[in-house]
């Protein structure tokens, strides 16, 4: 990851606003509800090592991630916290994650199989991920249920402590099927405890469910893209059934700035055509930085004002039409806030067609990462 600001391209997560979230979802809970921060993909693109510890100082008790090599990097950082990784893990890495005190997930009978447990110099933690409707991974059936119990019996140096399944439509206004994914996992949870008498962790709630449900949640919640300020969907940011805040904000600054005459051409493919005489400005962040071709004629804010991208959007610069001349290194906000002027990451995801999700996570690692907080900046 790049740490040196070297160009004058940036982006700022504000972390006392992943602390402020963390609060917010805490007052919707009961109070034996904890909180899992999800901090998988680099922290949808917030930088996993700074938020992870935010998020643990500001009361969540545990970590979330996708991969074991999201989970080792936290290690690595000296995070002691439990970490759960969400994705699927090849078996013969499982003495790697028992070493490191990480819980993985699973849901296959083969896959414990594959497992050479008699390796295990330590135990193995493990959640169990029941497929409740998303159709992505999960036992599906109490028959599939009934073997993995049977082969978990049979296993050393394995521990259970956790179940878990996900809500695929949470955030959307009717309920219908998320109350039927609820049901499901109800009657596979009633099966498993008459096989299975040890307790176990059970968490089903994501950020939409925990927001709308917190009363039908368990021991956890999976709090993700809400820990970043973002709402799960527009209906439900328009519902305000909590307040958030945006942590991330994405800035450059003017490095060139040109009168054009009337009838000149901007950028590659000449697809834009100045109409009258005008003022053109540069901005070195492109798509090799994650900022997609699809966001020509989408607004900046240069001193709290809208100013549209021109041309085709380059590798590693883009144009902005100007409403005057401004000096060189004039701040320019892609994302985040200028005066009384706000552009949200939702505006940069519906311009292009996706979610919110998306837009943090395009961003690579090119541009570098500062992090303000009562204390100051750093990096």
């Amino acid at each position: 990851m790049i740490t040196s600001k070297f160009r004058n391209t940036w982006i700022e997560i504000d972390l006392d606003t992943i602390g402020y979230n963390i609060k917010q979802i805490r007052t919707k809970l009961h109070e034996k509800t904890n909180i899992i921060a999800v901090v998988k993909a680099n922290a949808y693109g917030h930088g996993s090592i700074q938020v992870a510890k935010k998020a643990l100082q500001s009361g969540a008790s545990a970590l979330a991630v996708a991969m074991l090599e999201e989970a080792l990097v936290l290690r690595k950082a000296e995070i002691s916290a439990p970490i759960l990784v969400l994705g699927w893990v090849q078996p013969e890495y499982a003495k790697i994650a028992a070493e490191q005190d990480i819980t993985l997930t699973f849901f296959q009978k083969e896959w414990l199989e594959q497992v050479n447990f008699k390796s295990l110099m330590k135990p193995l933690k493990l959640h169990m991920k029941w497929d409740t409707g998303m159709g992505r991974i999960g036992i599906r059936t109490e028959e599939e249920l009934n073997e993995v119990i049977f082969k978990l019996r049979q296993m050393e140096k394995i521990h259970l402590t956790g179940i878990y399944t996900h809500f695929s439509t949470a955030d959307e206004q009717g309920t219908d099927f998320f109350l039927k994914q609820n049901e499901r996992f109800n009657q596979l949870l009633q099966a498993f405890q008459k096989k299975w008498p040890d307790s176990v962790s059970i968490h089903t709630g994501n950020s939409a469910a925990a927001i709308r449900f917190p009363e039908k949640m368990h021991h956890y919640i999976r709090f993700g893209i809400s820990l970043y300020g973002q709402y799960p969907s527009k209906w439900m940011k328009s519902m305000q059934f909590i307040s958030l805040k945006q942590a991330f904000s994405l800035h450059s600054t003017l490095v060139h700035v040109k009168k054009v005459k009337a009838g000149e051409t901007i950028g590659y493919g000449n697809t834009y055509m100045l109409k009258q005489d005008g003022w053109v400005g540069t901005v070195p962040i492109g798509y090799g930085d994650g900022w997609n071709r699809k966001l020509q004629g989408f607004p900046v804010l240069i001193e709290g004002k809208r100013m549209p991208i021109i041309g085709r959007i380059c590798m590693d610069q883009m144009m902005v039409l100007l409403d005057q001349a401004y000096p060189l290194e004039t701040k320019v906000t892609l994302i985040g806030s200028q005066y009384k002027q706000m552009i949200g990451t939702e505006e940069v995801a519906e311009y292009l067609d996706t979610i919110p999700y998306e837009v943090t996570c395009m961003i690579n690692e090119r541009i570098p990462r500062f992090y303000r907080s009562v204390t100051g900046c750093k990096n």
